[in-house]
C-alpha cells in the first residue's frame, strides 16, 4: 500500500469517528472526554495518552475537525507544556493523577516561572520553598502568568535549597492555585483583553508529592518545558481551534460545545499559521491590493516563512528540540509576526488604526499589531534566544558579566 493510500485510509477513519462523535449540542466537558477517551486531545503524545502521530498525522485530524465545524481539543498551558513536561519527568503516580484532567479538560493550567526580579534571568528567582512534614510551604511572587485567573494549577519554579548555586536548588511544582495564600492580579492589555497576571503566594502548600523530577534538579525539567514552550510559540501546536477554557473557574465546561467551536481560544495569541496567512490574502483581494506586486511578493514571503516554520517545529518533534531548534522556532515565530503586522497595515492604510468587531478581518490586524511585540518577549526575550543559540549552540565566547554577578 502506498504512503498516499495509508493517509487516505486514516484520514477515512478520523472521519467516521468525528461524524459518530460530534455533536455541537454535546456540552464541553462531554466533547473533551470522548476526545480523550479516544487519545485524540493530544494525539501526538505517546500511548497511552496519545497515539504517539506525527505532527503530519495530528494536522490532518484538525483539518478534519475544522471540516465538522467540531471544537478543538481543550486550550490552554496544560495540554501544551504541563502534560508534556509531566510526561517526560514526572512520577507515574502525578502522571496516573494530572494528565488525565489536563487532557480531558477538567483542570486549567499556568505557568508559574517569571518574577519581578527574574524574568530573561530565570535562574535568579526567589520564590523560596521550604518543608513542613509531607509538604512544601510556598511563599513569593510571580508574574506575566499566562491565563493564570483560569487555572487550577501551576508549574511552579521556587528554590528549595538557598545555599545551592543559582541554577541549583530550584524545584519545579505542580502546584494547587486554589487555595488560602494565593491571590491572583489581572493584568489588562492594550488590546483590552486580560491574559497576564500578577501571583502572589503567602505561606501556600504543596505535596511533598507533586514535585515534579528530582528535588533541586527544576532548572533541568523547566528547560524540557522552555523548549516545548519555544516550539509552540513557533507554531508548534497541531489543534484545531478551541475558544472555551479549561477548568472549572471559567464555567464553560457545561455549556454546548457548538458555541465555541471554530474561534480561536487565547493560546492562539500571537502567533500567525497558514489561517493567519489566508486572513490576510482574503483582506487584500477584498481591497484590491493583489494586484499590487509588491503586496504579493510581501504575502509570498510571508507564507513561505510560516511553511518553513511548520516544517521547523514538525522536524523537532519527531527529533527532539536538542541543537537550539526551541530557539530558532521562537525567533522565526517574532519574525513572522512583525512581517504579518507590517503587511495588513499595508494592506489596510489609514483603516488599520480601526478597531472593532465591524472592521475589515474582524479586527485581525489590529489585534495583531498591539499583540506584536509580545512574542519578542515572552519565554526569553529574542535577544535571550540568540545568547543561547551563539554560546550553546554556536560555541561563541560568552558575554561578559556584570561586575559581581
Amino acid at each position: 500500500m502506498t504512503v498516499v493510500a495509508v493517509e487516505a485510509e486514516a484520514d477515512a477513519d478520523v472521519e467516521q469517528w468525528l461524524d459518530a462523535n460530534w455533536s455541537p449540542e454535546l456540552s464541553v466537558a462531554e466533547w473533551w472526554q470522548r476526545l480523550a477517551d479516544a487519545r485524540l486531545a493530544h494525539p501526538m503524545l505517546p500511548e497511552p495518552w496519545g497515539r504517539g502521530w506525527t505532527p503530519d498525522e495530528a494536522a490532518r485530524f484538525a483539518e478534519a475537525m475544522v471540516r465538522v465545524g467540531g471544537l478543538g481539543p481543550p486550550s490552554g498551558l496544560g495540554l501544551v507544556l504541563a502534560a508534556p513536561t509531566l510526561l517526560v519527568h514526572g512520577s507515574p503516580d502525578l502522571q496516573q493523577r494530572l494528565v488525565p484532567r489536563i487532557l480531558n479538560g477538567q483542570d486549567g493550567w499556568c505557568q508559574l516561572f517569571s518574577e519581578p526580579g527574574a524574568g530573561s534571568d530565570l535562574a535568579g528567582l526567589q520564590t523560596r520553598a521550604e518543608r513542613d512534614g509531607d509538604e512544601w510551604v510556598i511563599t513569593g511572587q510571580k508574574v506575566w502568568t499566562s491565563l493564570g485567573q483560569w487555572a487550577d494549577y501551576g508549574m511552579l519554579l521556587a528554590r528549595t535549597d538557598p545555599a545551592a548555586p543559582k541554577h541549583q536548588g530550584i524545584s519545579y511544582f505542580a502546584f494547587p492555585m486554589r487555595q488560602p495564600g494565593v491571590e491572583v492580579r489581572p493584568l489588562r492589555e492594550m488590546t483590552g483583553r486580560v491574559m497576564f497576571n500578577e501571583v502572589f503566594i503567602d505561606e501556600a502548600r504543596v505535596p511533598a508529592a507533586n514535585v515534579v523530577g528530582d528535588l533541586g534538579d527544576g532548572w533541568r525539567v523547566a528547560n524540557t518545558t522552555l523548549m516545548v514552550e519555544r516550539g509552540s510559540a513557533g507554531g508548534g501546536v497541531v489543534a484545531a481551534p478551541c475558544a472555551a477554557i479549561p477548568g472549572s473557574i471559567a464555567d464553560h465546561l457545561g455549556r454546548d460545545a457548538g458555541s465555541f467551536a471554530g474561534a480561536p481560544g487565547p493560546a492562539h495569541e500571537g502567533v500567525v499559521d497558514g489561517d493567519g496567512v489566508r486572513v490576510l490574502i482574503d483582506l487584500a483581494r477584498h481591497r484590491g491590493s493583489l494586484t499590487d506586486p509588491t503586496i504579493r511578493q510581501d504575502i509570498a514571503r510571508l507564507h513561505s516563512l510560516v511553511q518553513i516554520a511548520e516544517w521547523h517545529v514538525a522536524r523537532m518533534q519527531l527529533d527532539g528540540a536538542a541543537n537550539g531548534g526551541g530557539n530558532l522556532a521562537k525567533l522565526r515565530n517574532s519574525e513572522i509576526v512583525r512581517q504579518a503586522r507590517d503587511l495588513g497595515c499595508r494592506i489596510l492604510g489609514p483603516h488599520a488604526a480601526l478597531l472593532g468587531a465591524d472592521v475589515a478581518s474582524g479586527g485581525f490586524v489590529q489585534e495583531l499589531t498591539m499583540m506584536s511585540p509580545a512574542p519578542s518577549i515572552y519565554g526569553g526575550s529574542d535577544q535571550i534566544q540568540r545568547n543561547i543559540i551563539g554560546e550553546r549552540v554556536l560555541g561563541l565566547p560568552k558575554e561578559p558579566k556584570p561586575s559581581g554577578a
